[in-house]
């Protein structure tokens, strides 16, 4: 790993979709994200901070995107997209990647905050171009060959989640509920004969 200072000027570069299904297969959670902008920035300069997301009708994301957007974060959206055959796109890979391109050269590192392997290129054209290049993500969920390429990788853990109380006093709480409307369903049924 190469040495951090505290005097380097960063981007960071969040993939939504990746960092939300990473954390929510692994861990049945959300990513906390002002835990994750302390852990990988390190003290240093964060001199722009976009977030990539892709929106769909069935889901309001407005609260998270205002989130984001007070804690510094410009949200960059675009929609889910519906083919003719039914099938969806809806990815900011080559967004992403040419803006990480056009501002390598206003910093010294580029932070990307995703485990995606189609992002391999990026990272090796950014250090081709003399920026260090840098990878926070969680270690299951990410291509080793990005991992081995970044300069440096901020390998992301249960530490870094939220942790979601109400999921599972929910879960304590339906249990005893069903149980109540099974034997009042019975009950009925005695009184009804």
């Amino acid at each position: 790993m190469l040495k951090i200072e505290e005097n380097q000027r960063v981007a960071i570069f969040i993939d939504v979709q990746n960092m939300f299904y990473s954390a929510k297969h692994q861990h049945d959670s959300k990513l906390d994200f002002e835990k994750l902008l302390k852990l990988i920035s390190r003290k240093r300069v964060v001199v722009r901070a976009i977030a990539y997301a892709v929106e769909t009708e069935e889901i309001d994301q407005s609260n998270f995107f205002d989130f984001l957007t007070r804690m510094g974060i410009e949200v960059k959206k675009k929609p889910l997209r519906l083919r003719a055959d039914g099938s969806s796109k809806g990815d900011w890979d080559m967004g992403l990647a040419i803006d990480a391109l056009m501002i390598s050269e206003k910093v010294d590192t580029i932070i990307l905050v995703s485990g995606d392997g189609d992002f391999l290129h990026l990272i090796n054209a950014l250090k081709y171009k003399g920026t260090r290049a840098e990878v926070a993500s969680f270690t299951n969920s990410s291509t080793k060959d990005l991992i081995a390429a970044a300069d440096c990788h901020f390998p992301l853990d249960k530490d870094i989640l939220i942790e979601n109380k109400v999921k599972s006093n929910n879960k304590i709480s339906k249990k005893p509920l069903k149980k109540t409307v099974k034997s009042n369903k019975l009950n009925k049924t005695k009184k009804g004969q």
